[in-house]
């Protein structure tokens, strides 16, 4: 039987931990993606060497993610259906959160199924699928701040932080690297960074750091009670 939130479930334990683990697995597969791991590759580090850590590192993310969502099914603290985690926006419990997570795992998931049937599809078809693991990653991340009970706190805020710093950091080798023969290209990514970057510079605060937020992202009222004094701020 599970303990209740209040003293602390081992479920919503794992349901946390989990969830951090895979955005910092999630972080580094894409860091590592959008540096370009051919021009990571060195007589030391080989580029298959650099391809399987890419993969294997993307495929952990999907294993703590997977964790993630059953927890959070099992957790007795409120009702999320196995449904809500793969279907985006139908939850009652921080719907338009709750869904930027599901959205986030769609993505990863249409990345992962095509990679195994990337044979049959063709590599233009893959790759073009592929790109959408990119975009996963700032869903994720609101996804996170957004729902996340551990927001406020100093170790989730700094792991947040050192996520995005690797992240803009493999965003500005990219670009570094391309912008001599692809200038528009370059542009195009150092303006999509800028507008995330505003925008949570306006919407943290404002948002998941601002008094009441539980309460403004959706949570049931029967389950405000419940929340850790932390959470409920």
């Amino acid at each position: 039987m599970m303990l209740p939130l209040a003293s602390g479930s081992v479920s919503w334990y794992l349901t946390r931990s989990t969830g951090a683990v895979a955005l910092i697995l999630l972080t580094a597969s894409v860091a590592l993606g959008v540096a370009d791991v051919k021009r990571l590759s060195s007589e030391r580090w080989p580029r298959f060497m650099i391809d399987a850590l890419h993969r294997n590192v993307a495929l952990l993310s999907i294993c703590f993610l997977a964790v993630h969502i059953i927890t959070a099914v099992l957790d007795s603290f409120t009702s999320i259906p196995l449904v809500d985690a793969i279907v985006p926006f139908i939850g009652s419990y921080r719907p338009f959160w709750l869904g930027l997570g599901a959205v986030s795992f769609d993505l990863l998931l249409a990345v992962t199924i095509t990679s195994l049937l990337r044979q049959r599809l063709g590599y233009g078809t893959w790759r073009a699928v592929h790109w959408l693991s990119y975009a996963s990653w700032p869903i994720a991340l609101v996804h996170g701040l957004g729902t996340g009970s551990d927001t406020k706190g100093t170790w989730m805020l700094t792991l947040d932080l050192l996520c995005l710093v690797a992240v803009l950091a493999a965003i500005g080798s990219r670009v570094g690297a391309i912008w001599s023969e692809h200038p528009e290209r370059g542009r195009l990514t150092l303006g999509g960074a800028g507008v995330f970057l505003v925008f949570l510079a306006f919407w943290v605060p404002s948002g998941p750091l601002a008094a009441d937020w539980a309460k403004r992202a959706g949570t049931p009222t029967a389950n405000l009670h419940h929340l850790p004094s932390s959470a409920k701020r």
